[in-house]
């Protein structure tokens, strides 16, 4: 019977030995295949376009946490180059200081930084960037020397009159960036006065109790400039990237569920 038990544990020993045997090889080759989608496959690389409250905020993250890539902003990519003291982050600060505007290059350089960064390997979400044509033909010759090119543009549409209840309604948390709505998200805080306005010291944050603001161009007069500004870049922006078939219009006009069913069909390949 102890021979038996002996043989038994033996046997089990083995098995253990053969199923850890098996499982490395397993992750080394998952770890391959990730290495040949990484050096082979084309990066999705993706531009979105949407004018102001049109559901970028919303639906960027979305994209982001399912493709497991990325959502770079060029504001954040510039504070963190200037924090980092990069090579073109200091070339940013000088020129911040000297109250000057950052030039494309400048930009360019700080992207071409971003996307060699290990989260990038798969691809990455432009948000933000390319404004204007020559910033999508720039960005366009320094994909190419990084061996890569936009994979995908996909622009979230809204009616210029719809955008005005969005955005004229809308509060934010600074710190966190968190947004609401008076209509359509509003916090639990939100208390109004007898014209039914919201009372701007009980618009709080809900999660951290903090103040909530409104963006000093987030009003009607500001607006109609802004989707001016839009309207007039992004045309030429993705009419030069329709002959390549990778741009998407999506109808941000309905539902959030609606919105992102569009989405995802836009982001499937050949899905335009």
């Amino acid at each position: 019977m102890a021979v038996a038990t002996v043989g038994s544990l033996g046997l089990m020993t083995l098995r253990k030995e053969e199923t850890t045997q098996c499982i490395a090889p397993t992750d080394s080759a998952a770890q391959a295949v990730e290495e040949k989608f990484a050096t082979y496959w084309p990066r999705n690389i993706m531009i979105l376009f949407g004018p102001p409250g049109a559901g970028k905020g919303t639906h960027g993250p979305k994209i982001e946490n399912m493709l497991g890539i990325p959502q770079l902003s060029t504001g954040d990519m510039l504070r963190a180059a200037v924090a980092a003291k990069t090579e073109v982050g200091l070339k940013a600060a000088a020129v911040m200081k000297a109250g000057g505007l950052v030039s494309d290059d400048i930009v360019i350089g700080i992207i071409r930084d971003r996307i060699r960064e290990p989260d990038c390997k798969f691809g990455f979400i432009l948000d933000g960037f390319p404004r204007t044509l020559v910033q999508a033909q720039e960005l366009d010759k320094m994909l190419a020397e990084e061996g890569a090119c936009v994979t995908k543009v996909v622009e979230l549409q809204v009616p210029d009159e719809v955008l005005e209840e969005r955005i004229c309604g809308r509060w934010i948390h600074k710190k966190s960036g968190r947004s609401y709505h008076v209509k359509y998200a509003p916090p639990k805080s939100m208390k109004k006065d007898g014209k039914g306005n919201p009372i701007p010291e009980s618009m709080t944050d809900d999660e951290t109790g903090e103040a909530l603001m409104q963006r000093p161009d987030d009003t009607s007069s500001a607006l109609v400039k802004r989707l001016q500004g839009y309207h007039g870049e992004t045309v030429p922006i993705l009419e030069h990237y329709k002959p390549h078939g990778i741009v998407s219009e999506v109808n941000a006009n309905q539902s959030m569920d609606g919105v992102w069913g569009e989405v995802l069909v836009s982001l499937k390949r050949g899905g335009n």
